[in-house]
């Protein structure tokens, strides 16, 4: 199999792990569409430079990393942006039921709260499933600074859960 042929596949496998990625470092699903097709392109043009089959996937998180931090330097804008309208379709598990899906909504929209840098580390290690160290070079920072963003992403998604649960409570109460 060549090289090309391997970056197809790998595109095509892991296209919606990319698009939920672009999605977490943008928080808008046509950012996250035009990360995505960018991502793909950067690949397929530089083809010629894997060296290993074993992990495409983690090379197209890094490729769309790298292309999302251009496009912040280009506009010189440094903040993280809300969350816009994003399909259900996108977020939601077909084979789960209503509750899940709805927390998991939830969840996201907190998630989508947080700081770029948290956002982007809890998308790689808690939703796509990689580890500390394979987070850590995709970001390229120290498996530590990993750490202490998913411990402080964890307080943050925490605390804002119990409060719409307190929010709930009174609701219910009254």
């Amino acid at each position: 199999m060549s090289t090309e042929q391997a970056v197809r596949g790998a595109i095509q496998t892991h296209s919606k792990r990319v698009w939920r990625f672009g999605l977490a470092l943008s928080g808008a699903s046509d950012v996250a569409d035009d990360l995505l097709q960018a991502t793909a392109l950067r690949a397929l043009e530089k083809h010629h430079q894997v060296t290993s089959f074993e992990r495409l996937d983690s090379w197209l998180m890094t490729i769309c990393r790298s292309i999302w931090l251009n496009e912040i330097r280009a506009r010189s804008v440094r903040k993280a942006q809300a969350l816009s309208v994003t399909p259900e379709a996108e977020l939601v598990a077909h084979n789960t039921d209503s509750e899940t899906n709805i927390f998991a909504a939830q969840v996201f929209t907190q998630v989508m709260q947080l700081p770029e840098a948290q956002r982007e580390t809890v998308m790689l290690v808690f939703v796509e499933g990689y580890s500390y160290r394979e987070a850590a070079a995709m970001l390229d920072v120290p498996i530590g600074t990993i750490m202490s963003r998913l411990s402080n992403a964890r307080q943050k998604l925490k605390t804002a859960m119990q409060h719409d649960v307190a929010d709930c409570v009174r609701r219910g109460g009254k």
